[in-house]
């Protein structure tokens, strides 16, 4: 069998660098099977997360040659025969040990976001949705909670804007709320002043590294910038809302 070389980054909290690994490959592997050998023959004490192995658990994210992606994802015939492949975990995120990060501030952030309101029933006792509005918002329930959107994000990873700016993950959770159309809650003044969506200036590299294709920028982020500029700097719309007391 043909050997692959590897970089997989060791330590912890307080630091760390890369180890090199000649593993034994065969056709078809992806990353995460490359690393399950590392484990297994040679580095019994490397962390890594893991779950499901096809891409819908989120668990298996980390940085292959610089870039996030899920290893369970990521075929090793994606790179040149002779590229060492580099493994690393995620660096917007605090480290446990080797691959392993602790993304408890993402489960933070969605505790701040105000739950789903339904407005009243009809008279009839039903909800009524059209088609169209349960269409545009099912997109954002795609989301595996990765985190990779998170991670690639420069305002959270090297901004240190964790504080005033809740992510790419969450503007689209806030979206999917924002957008349902049984919904009543007003999420507007938290989305502008706490949750920081002018904050994000539209790179899309959220939506490039997204596994499961949802175009995060376009359909989430960039319609909520629009809700609060509507709500807050559109001088006609100020004028009407003065009108109507």
């Amino acid at each position: 069998m043909p050997e692959r070389k590897f970089r997989v980054w060791r330590g912890d909290d307080n630091g760390g660098d890369y180890e090199s690994y000649d593993v034994e490959v065969e056709q078809g592997m992806v990353v995460l099977d490359a690393v399950h050998l590392i484990q297994s023959r040679q580095a019994n004490d490397l962390a890594v997360r893991w779950n499901c192995k096809a891409g819908k658990c989120g668990s298996c994210s980390v940085e292959i040659n610089g870039k996030p992606k899920l290893a369970c994802m990521t075929r090793l015939n994606d790179y040149a025969p002779d590229e060492t492949i580099s493994v690393q975990p995620l660096k917007a995120f605090p480290v446990i040990k080797d691959l392993v990060c602790d993304v408890s501030w993402n489960y933070e952030q969605n505790k701040r976001i105000p739950p789903l309101k339904p407005k009243p029933r009809d008279k009839d006792g039903q909800f009524r949705m059209m088609q169209r509005d349960v269409d545009r918002v099912q997109e954002f329930r795609k989301c595996i909670e990765c985190f990779l959107c998170q991670d690639v994000c420069h305002v959270v990873r090297d901004h240190d804007a964790k504080d005033k700016f809740v992510g790419p993950r969450f503007m689209v959770r806030l979206a999917s709320l924002e957008m349902h159309p049984l919904d009543e809650e007003d999420r507007i003044p938290k989305i502008k002043e706490e949750f920081g969506s002018g904050m994000c200036n539209i790179t899309r590299c959220c939506t490039e590294v997204c596994p499961e294709h949802i175009n995060i920028t376009d359909n989430g982020i960039i319609p909520l910038k629009e809700r609060v500029v509507d709500r807050y700097y559109d001088p006609i719309a100020r004028l009407l809302r003065k009108i109507r007391g």
